[in-house]
């Protein structure tokens, strides 16, 4: 009796994995990240946690030993028409996490103002607002706008006025002004590269939760690049994170975060 139970219960499960590998396979993928099992693809570390701590001369505490987190990205290959309006390839590495775009990876500069497009669902139109004043260094009247938008008047007045109602921008005397600290929005649509990124298996380990989805991504991407952009191929990666504690001058103790590409200090 116990062994015909043992068969129905293995069968059953048995049934069920099979069903959902056949019909909702993202299910699997769920499934692993809940158990922790499995594996993840991520860009190859270049440094280890050793020879962060070495290089930098890190007091690391020996107690705690120094671990991997791994932060979630897109990996978005892409084509577009360049200044020279000629077919440009290139790969977009954009954070899942602050919604920001990584700009060159040796530096790991990133933009700064698309989590904020996100939030606000902004339509192409309030993006072309949003660039025409960037393009005459941050600020423009409706006069400009017209002129380089070549909208009409009315028109323009209803785009200003949804810009303004969510806070994308301000209005001071008759200019405009993105609501946004040093805005870094109008970029070419391909991350520089330093050297070619290589991603590899890894098992699963400590993960930071996206706060966005890969939709949202490639919806404000193909807003924010206009005609001639289109997205080939987009893949989930992580950057693994190597995070180790450290002693400071005053005797407490932190936690650091390091990037394993670039070897550099997260800061923030």
């Amino acid at each position: 009796m116990r062994f015909l139970s043992l068969f129905i219960i293995l069968s059953t499960l048995s049934f069920g994995g099979y069903w959902v590998q056949n019909n909702h396979p993202e299910l699997k993928y769920r499934v692993l990240e809940m158990l922790n099992m499995g594996t993840i693809q991520a860009l190859e570390a270049r440094f280890t946690s050793k020879q962060i701590i070495d290089r930098e001369h890190i007091a690391s505490i020996q107690s705690n030993e120094p671990y991997i987190k791994f932060h979630p990205y897109l990996l978005i290959e892409v084509k577009f028409i360049n200044s020279s309006l000629k077919t440009e390839e290139g790969i977009i590495l954009w954070d899942l996490v602050d919604g920001e775009m990584v700009i060159d990876t040796k530096s790991w500069n990133k933009t700064h103002g698309f989590a904020d497009c996100i939030a606000m669902n902004v339509d192409l139109c309030e993006f072309k607002i949003l660039r025409a004043i960037m393009h005459n260094r941050g600020r423009a009247n409706q006069q400009v706008l017209m002129h380089s938008l070549n909208v009409e008047s009315k028109l323009l007045g209803l785009w200003i006025e949804r810009a303004c109602k969510k806070h994308l921008i301000v209005q001071r005397g008759n200019d405009y002004y993105i609501h946004l600290h040093n805005p870094c929005i109008d970029v070419k649509p391909s991350t520089h590269l330093a050297t070619s990124l290589v991603t590899k298996s890894y098992k699963y380990n400590e993960r930071t939760p996206c706060h966005y989805s890969p939709k949202q991504i490639a919806k404000i991407a193909k807003i924010a690049f206009g005609t001639g952009f289109s997205i080939r191929k987009i893949q989930k990666t992580f950057l693994p994170i190597c995070c180790i504690t450290i002693q400071n001058s005053d005797g407490s103790v932190q936690t650091t975060q390091w990037n394993s590409l670039t070897g550099k200090r997260i800061h923030g």
